[in-house]
């Protein structure tokens, strides 16, 4: 019997550190990713005129995608990740208003569509309007304050040097398949809590956190295998989840403060309830797929001390209508 020698010949040794070499580590792979949605944020918010609010859309998207990134090495990256995502949180609060402008005149615009040819045409077409000089109004205010976006832009340029140092070649797949679970388990509670209570804050919420999860499977991409409990259905609820909050976003406008006329607040308050309904069933027959994907989770991210599984909540109760509640109440 032959036997192979050891140490092997220096070819297969060269073989075998060019084959290593030429795979990143995990949290090298995550580090590029995290880096080029920080690039890719700067860019957009250097868009100008009428590429102003897709630019900022694209920029908040970039933001948050980099931050779920960072909530997968959160374990061994240090107090420095900590300290770079409380940033970036800031500055895409700082454009929430913004963008909100943007994301009102868009719902307004899909109503109409759905709405040319019924009587909410002329108050659609009239809200429309007055969102429209809304969203010019903020765009304007600012751009005063921060001529074409030139001091966040340079914050960001900091804000990316200092994640490229962070120490992620410490981070290894066991750690951002953890992290991942912790997502799910808190996106399955906020589910749990949407459901029962049906207030729009908790389903802005259960939207968030869906959302969190769907973007580090994205960070994880092609190249670091998920683990295999999770499916598709978190992506596509996290879709349908959004266009949920848009409708909750018209009707928070439809207050005391509107900016909408006070005979037009009712017609828009009933088109958005409407939606939403509408939304809801969707994410509803969604859920089998997406809470396949979480529930699996609990036991495992979850343990209390004495390392026994916590219980699972109960299962959610029905979504109601926002009608069906007042009523019972």
């Amino acid at each position: 019997m032959l036997h192979r020698s050891w140490p092997p010949p220096a070819s297969d040794m060269g073989s075998s550190r060019s084959t290593s070499e030429s795979t990143p580590a995990p949290g090298t792979r995550l580090r590029d990713y995290a880096t080029t949605e920080l690039t890719q944020a700067i860019a957009c918010l250097g868009w100008r005129g009428s590429r102003l609010h897709a630019g900022v859309h694209q920029a908040r998207k970039s933001l948050r995608r980099a931050r779920a990134t960072l909530a997968l090495g959160a374990a061994t990256l240090g107090p420095g990740a900590v300290l770079i995502d409380r940033e970036l949180r800031r500055l895409n609060r700082r454009l929430s208003k913004l963008r909100d402008t943007q994301a009102l005149v868009g719902t307004l615009d899909h109503l109409l569509r759905k709405n040319a040819d019924t009587e909410a045409a002329a108050i659609l077409r009239r809200s429309r309007r007055v969102a429209a000089h809304a969203r010019a109004e903020r765009a304007r205010t600012t751009m005063t304050t921060d001529p074409h976006l030139r001091d966040r832009r340079a914050l960001l340029a900091v804000l990316q040097a200092a994640l490229s140092a962070l120490p992620w070649q410490t981070v290894a797949e066991t750690e951002a398949h953890d992290a991942l679970r912790v997502s799910a388990t808190r996106a399955d509670e906020a589910a749990a809590r949407a459901q029962r209570s049906g207030r729009d804050e908790d389903w802005h919420r259960w939207r968030r956190r869906a959302r969190r999860l769907s973007q580090q499977l994205r960070a994880l991409g092609d190249s670091i295998a998920a683990p295999p409990e999770i499916g598709e259905g978190a992506k596509r609820l996290a879709i349908l989840l959004g266009e949920a909050q848009d409708y909750a976003l018209l009707r928070e406008h439809c207050g005391k403060r509107s900016v909408f006329a006070p005979a037009d607040r009712a017609m828009l308050r009933e088109l958005s309830e409407r939606g939403t309904a509408h939304l809801q069933e969707r994410i509803r027959a969604e859920l089998p797929a997406a809470r396949h994907t979480q529930s699996d989770f609990r036991t495992v991210a979850l343990r209390n001390r004495a390392g026994r599984p916590v219980p699972s909540s109960p299962p959610p109760e029905p979504v109601r209508r926002r009608s069906e509640r007042s009523s019972s109440e």
